[in-house]
C-alpha cells in the first residue's frame, strides 16, 4: 500500500519502507510519525507498507542480476520508480533473531539489488537509483541495547546490513536509531519518548536534505577590492 504525505512547498522526498505484520505495532507508529513530521516540514513522504502491499520477497530465477537477460517484474519496477525520485530511504523494521524480517531482506534483494552488477558493489560505484542518497533505519527489539551489544548483534547488524547497503549502493550516509524493550504491556511513556525521538530525527534529516538541495553557498564579496 502506498500512502503519500504531500506538501505544496516540498523540498525533499522520503521513501519509508515499513516491514511489520501488526497494524497497531510501534513500528507502524514510527513510520507514521516520521511521515507526518517530514510533511509538516514541507517535505514529501511515501510510505511503502510491505505487509499491507503483500510484497513478494522471493527472488525469481530470471530476476538474478548476474544474468545477461535478467527481467524486472512489474512490482519491482514500481518500487524503483518511487526510489528514483527520493532523497532519503528510510527502513522501519523489528530485529528478529538478530536480523531484519525476511520480507525486508527480500525487498533488498528484489528491489535495491535489481540489475546491480556485483563488480559495481565491490568498487562502490553506486547505482543510478540510490547513489548519493541517505539511508536511515529505525528498528525495535524486545531486548535492550546492552544485551544486543553483549551478544554482538548490534555491531553485526550495523556492519552486515547498514554499512553494507550504504557501500554497495553508493549511498552517502547511514544512520540507525534503535528502540529496545518493545514488548506487550510496555509503559506508554516509553512509546511516547520513542516517537518524540523519531520526530527529532525527522527534523535533523530534513534539515540535512534541505541544505544539500540549496547547494554550496557563495562566499560574500570582501570590501576594498
Amino acid at each position: 500500500m502506498q500512502e503519500q504525505y504531500n506538501s505544496q512547498k516540498s523540498t525533499g522526498k522520503h521513501a519509508v519502507v515499513l516491514c511489520h505484520p501488526d497494524e497497531v505495532s510501534l513500528n507502524h507508529s514510527i513510520a507514521t510519525a516520521y511521515c507526518e513530521a517530514v510533511s509538516k516540514l514541507g517535505h514529501e513522504a511515501v510510505l511503502r507498507d510491505l505487509y499491507a502491499m503483500m510484497f513478494d520477497p522471493v527472488l525469481r530465477a530470471d530476476e538474478r542480476p548476474t544474468l545477461v537477460d535478467f527481467k524486472r517484474s512489474a512490482d519491482v519496477e514500481q518500487e524503483l520508480a518511487i526510489l528514483r525520485t527520493c532523497n532519503v530511504l528510510v527502513l522501519v523494521y523489528p530485529i528478529w533473531f538478530g536480523t531484519p524480517p525476511a520480507m525486508m531482506k527480500g525487498y533488498i534483494e528484489r528491489v535495491l539489488g535489481s540489475g546491480v552488477d556485483p563488480k559495481s558493489v565491490v568498487s562502490r560505484e553506486g547505482t543510478e537509483v540510490l547513489a548519493g542518497k541517505r539511508l536511515l533505519s529505525f528498528t525495535t527489539s524486545a531486548t535492550r541495547a546492552p544485551w544486543l551489544n553483549e551478544q554482538g548483534e548490534w555491531m553485526a547488524l550495523r556492519q552486515l546490513f547498514d554499512s553494507y547497503l550504504a557501500h554497495a549502493f553508493g549511498m552517502k550516509d547511514d544512520q540507525h536509531v534503535h528502540f529496545g524493550g518493545v514488548v506487550p504491556g510496555m509503559e506508554p511513556r516509553w512509546a511516547e519518548q520513542y516517537l518524540y525521538e523519531v520526530e527529532q530525527q525527522a527534523r535533523r534529516t530534513c534539515a540535512a536534505v534541505a541544505e544539500e538541495l540549496r547547494g554550496p553557498r557563495s562566499s560574500a564579496p570582501t570590501s576594498g577590492t
